[in-house]
Parts: C-alpha cells; structure tokens; sequence
C-alpha cells in the first residue's frame, strides 16, 4: 500500500521498524536512515526477509537538503521522524520541499535552550497547507495516545471536559543504580525544568520536582508522581472543549531523584558548555555518553508501565468521571520486538499514525495535533497492535 522513511535507529526508531514489519499490507516498503548506518544494518539482518522490502541508509538529520536527497531517492509517501527533537524544523523543511507527509513523536527543542513548545513547528501550519501535505505532531504516547485519549473521551463521553491529569507511571527494573529510560539528554532536560500546568485560562509553574501525590495505578500499586510540564498540554489546553485545568505527572523513584540532584548539584545536567584540556563540552551531553544506553535496557527491564488520562466533565448536563489507560508490560514488549516498554509505548503508536496517513485516515493538509484527527480507528488499531487500553468510569480521582 504505501512507503515509509523512518529516520532514527535508536530503541524508538527499533520498534517502528518492526511494527511496519508487522503490518506489510500497510507498509510495503520503509527505508531505516540514521546518522550510524551500521545501527540500521542490524535491524535490516534481523527482520530482511518478510514482506515487507527493507533499505538502509545515512543521513545527517540536522541537514535539510541531504533529508530532501534521500526522500527524493527513495520517494516515500510518509516520514516517520523518531530522531531528536533537535532535528525536528530541519526533517519538516525536507517534507515541504519534496512534498512528503511528516509525522514526528516530540515536539522540537532547540539545542542550547531547555524550553520545548509547539511555536516553532506550529509555524509551519500555512505552508503544508498550501503544499496540499499533513504533519502529524507528537505521535508516540505522551505526547500522542493520551492526546487521542482526550479525543475519544470527547467525542464518545463528554460534552465538556472540565479537568484533564496526565499520568505517566514507569513500575519498571533495569538493574542499574542510575539510568534514563529514554534519551538521557532530552529525559534530564525535561525532568529538571520548572513544572507548569494550565488552569482557568493561565499558565502556572513550580519549581522543579515541589509538587508530590501518590496515585495507587491499576496493576502497579501506589507510586510516588511530581508535576512536570509536559508537551501536549500546550496543544489539549487549545482543543479539548470546556478545559478548566490540564497537568501532567510523572513516577520517579527516590534513588532516580537522590542521583539525579547529585549530578545536578556537581554541574553535570549543565547544558552551557565548558572547556575541558582546550575543547568545548556540554557536561549533559558528556553525561549521556557515560550512561547506560537506553536501548541497552531491554534484556534487563522487568515491571510494567502504566500511562493514561484522568479526566472529569459533564455530558447531558451530569458530571461525568472517565480514566483510560494502558498497562505495558516491559518483558514482553522485549520478547516481542528487543526493545524495553518505553520504547514501545512511543514506537507502536508512531507507527499507527503513520498508517493512519498512508490509508487516507489522517490525511488533511496542514499541521495538527493528534487530537484533532478522529480517535476512533487510531483507538481500534491500538487493541490490535499491542497496546490495549482499558476504561474505568468511577476512578480514584487526584483531588
């Protein structure tokens, strides 16, 4: 049916390629290119052999033009991003030259500054519209399913969601005495900003880590869960209809916290670069590569996931209380495609939106937030690809 160049050959980038395997009559052909061609030479020799035709490639993802050389080589009819946010307007510049569909699964960052929102991306709005081609932003799972959650939610059980609480839980073991489930870079980044949530109309923020509850998750048990700002309550403030406050929580451990305010406090989550014997480094970025590789997590990862949305409203004048979730179980998804429930969880809905696109089902022209697609076939295939979700109409609410 359709083509896909998927740029990205981390554990992210890993299960794409093999949920496109997976789904031949969607993908007939994908084309892996990263800046290490080598990485995806190893996912061609373990899944070359299907019906699904797999190509390799190189490329700079930083650089536009050779982005458009490799789309204008290999003609695909959509663009999985699964690089770095970094790279994000550079891959989008490429799409618009050569007129190819853009899906991504963050929001892009700059590099020197630890701030992310959608201005920049959201500028491209007018000219993919005019170009007659779709970008879908955030397509992984937060952002992404809980965006396609907030939309299934409106449009089968609310008339208006009043409270939205994002809830992110990682129940999961890997062994180490300190490590990052996803890029270290980007994770430290986000983890140690100040938080901000949207309420009646405005935006608030705290200090880093100062807000705490404890939420008891369905098969996890009670965790610990801070306030962080979060990518996609910029975009669900805008769409969800009667939105009063929207915030986002994340699990940490206390021995995750108790290193990670030690490498804070020693400069090392520093993104302001230092000289060190005469060159210039960035200390986070020194960091990452002293740190276990988050795709080296797999084999060693046992627990589950559990991420979902808690949301609060009326319909038909009645207060309505709805949670929906997907549990993730980190043994499996390794049996099942190598890579641990983190990159799961953002690789199976990746892929999801990509067929949404190449079967004509997201296919508008323009730049759009899940949100703001219809739910419902993203919601079925996301039974059928390996990341059930389950509902709860009386949930344990946070306040």
């Amino acid at each position: 049916m359709g083509k896909a160049l998927i740029i990205g050959a981390g554990g992210v980038g890993n299960v794409v390629v093999h949920k496109c395997c997976q789904n031949p009559d969607v993908f007939e052909e994908i084309l892996i290119a990263s800046r290490t061609k080598s990485k995806c030479d190893a996912m061609k020799e373990k899944l070359d052999g299907g019906r699904t035709k797999i190509r390799t490639a190189q490329v700079n993802a930083d650089n536009a033009r050779e982005v458009a050389e490799l789309i204008n080589e290999f003609k695909p009819d959509v663009v999985i991003n699964v690089a770095l946010p970094y790279q994000d307007l550079a891959i989008m510049d490429a799409c618009l030259e050569t007129g190819v569909h853009y899906l991504d699964t963050a929001n892009y960052e700059p590099p020197d500054t630890a701030k992310f929102e959608y201005k920049w991306q959201w500028a491209y709005r007018d000219r993919f519209r005019e170009k007659g081609i779709t970008a879908v932003l955030g397509c992984g799972f937060d952002p992404g399913v809980t965006g396609v959650f907030c939309a299934y939610a409106q449009k089968h059980y609310f008339d208006e969601i009043h409270f939205i609480d994002i809830l992110d839980a990682n129940a999961g073991d890997h062994g180490y005495p300190f490590a990052t489930n996803f890029n270290p870079e980007i994770n430290i980044r986000e983890v140690t900003a100040k938080g901000r949530y949207y309420e009646e109309g405005q935006w608030k923020e705290t200090d880093p880590l100062s807000v705490k509850k404890v939420y008891n998750f369905p098969r996890i048990g009670p965790k610990d869960i801070y306030l962080l700002y979060h990518e996609e309550l910029e975009s669900l403030a805008q769409n969800i209809r009667g939105i009063k406050r929207i915030r986002f929580w994340m699990t940490f451990s206390d021995n995750y916290l108790t290193h990670l305010r030690v490498l804070q406090n020693v400069g090392m989550t520093s993104i302001e670069p230092i000289i060190y014997e005469g060159k210039e480094i960035v200390p986070l970025q020194f960091l990452k590569a002293v740190l276990p590789d988050p795709a080296s997590l797999g084999p060693r990862t046992k627990g589950k996931t559990n991420i979902g949305c808690i949301m609060q409203g009326i319909k038909d004048g009645k207060p309505v209380n709805y949670y929906v979730y997907n549990v993730c179980d980190h043994q499996e998804a390794y049996a099942e495609v190598g890579s641990q429930a983190i990159s799961y969880t953002t690789g199976v809905p990746a892929m999801i939106g990509a067929m949404m696109i190449i079967k004509g089902i997201w296919k508008k022209p323009g730049v759009y937030n899940v949100e703001e697609f219809d739910p419902d076939p993203f919601m079925e295939e996301l039974n059928k690809q390996g990341l059930p979700w389950h509902e709860e109409f009386q949930p344990t609410l946070l306040d």
